[in-house]
Parts: C-alpha cells; sequence; structure tokens
C-alpha cells in the first residue's frame, strides 16, 4: 500500500528518484490508489509554491518540481485513465498569444487530467481566433488561458472579445499565471482567475458539474 504521504513529502522536498520510485512500485502492484497518489503530489507541489513564496526555493526549483510533476502524471496516467468513471469534463487549455511560456501550464495540464478532465492542450503563442474555432468545432463550453508576460493580458482580452464577438458568452474563461489578478480578470472580461493550480482545477470542476 503506498504512504501518500511519504509521496507528499518527496514530491514537497524535490527528491525525484524516491517519488519515481515509489509511483513506480504503485503502478506495478495493480495501479490502486493513483488518484490518491496524484493527490498527494498535487499537495507536495502546493508545499512547493509555499516554500517559494518563504525564499526556501528559487524558480529553478519550481521548474524542476513541475518536471517532476509531468514525469509523476506520466507514470500514473495509464492508471488514471482506465477510470472511466473519472472523467467528468472536456475543456481547452493553452498559453495565449504572443507568450511561449508553458511550465505553468504543463502542470496545471497534469492537475486537471488527473482530476478528470479530457484537456485539449493547444500549446503556446496560441491567436484567440484558432481557441475560438476550435472551441466551436469541438463544442467546448471551458477554456483556460495562461500567460506568463504583462503583455499576455493584452492577448487574454483579445481571446475573450473574441468568443463574445463570435456570440459565445455560455464558454466559460478562466485566466491564470503570474500577471492576472481580481482587477485584471474583471478588465479583461474573464469570467475567473487563478495564481494557483489547484483553484483553477476547483473552479473549472465546479463549472463542469454545473452544465
Amino acid at each position: 500500500m503506498a504512504n501518500y504521504d511519504e509521496i507528499k513529502a518527496a514530491m514537497a522536498d524535490l527528491d525525484e528518484d524516491t517519488l519515481m520510485e515509489m509511483l513506480q512500485e504503485l503502478m506495478d502492484n495493480g495501479g490502486e490508489g493513483a488518484m490518491e497518489a496524484m493527490t498527494a503530489c498535487q499537495d507536495g507541489l502546493t508545499e512547493v509554491g509555499v516554500r517559494y513564496e518563504a525564499g526556501e526555493y528559487y524558480v529553478g526549483d519550481l521548474i524542476y518540481s513541475g518536471e517532476m510533476m509531468t514525469g509523476a502524471m506520466d507514470i500514473l496516467k495509464p492508471a488514471l485513465a482506465g477510470d472511466g468513471s473519472n472523467k467528468i469534463g472536456r475543456m481547452i487549455l493553452c498559453t495565449v498569444k504572443d507568450d511561449l511560456h508553458d511550465i505553468g501550464k504543463n502542470i496545471v495540464r497534469a492537475m486537471l487530467e488527473a482530476a478528470g478532465f479530457e484537456v485539449l492542450d493547444l500549446g503556446i503563442d496560441v491567436p484567440a481566433g484558432k481557441i475560438v474555432e476550435t472551441c466551436k468545432a469541438e463544442n467546448i463550453k471551458i477554456v483556460a488561458l495562461s500567460g506568463v508576460l504583462t503583455l499576455a493580458l493584452d492577448s487574454m482580452k483579445a481571446t475573450v472579445d473574441a468568443f463574445k464577438a463570435a456570440g459565445m458568452d455560455d464558454v466559460k474563461i478562466l485566466i491564470g499565471g503570474s500577471p492576472v489578478s481580481e482587477e485584471a480578470c474583471k478588465a479583461i472580461g474573464a469570467d475567473e482567475w487563478a495564481h494557483a493550480p489547484q483553484k483553477t482545477v476547483n473552479v473549472c470542476k465546479a463549472w463542469a458539474s454545473a452544465a
């Protein structure tokens, strides 16, 4: 039986070898408890963020933890994907036009998929038109826009405006990343905003359950 406290601690301590060994052992034993293990990884990732804000960790540590999360997801994904009842909806995720950062987006994607979403990841530097077209073609009602650069806010607003121009007011849009704030969210016209990946997951789950 996997020790979820130890999984959380390994992620929080950036102990990749121990983390991957424990997750692989879980999978070798049939994959039972994969969702709980992913939750433990998420909790450990949250602790990494706390330590970063406290000055104990640096940007390089955040990047490393994101890579660890991606690796953890790769190991656990077969067990998570095997549970059809876990699927709660489909959504679009991308980094907006003029921004090439994808570490935060990839962490959020891993956590959204672990939560049960089928995520259409459109990648980085994605123009508003492509997001709207994909949303319309795939009949998707939840969109998460990521950005790290301040100029990403302009691209986020352009995307929200494009949805309004297309008459797609029923699509829920969340903006995330370091430059976003409640004030920016109101100015852009998005439905919600988030700095923490877990808030993104919680908001999108609430939207999916209300649909």
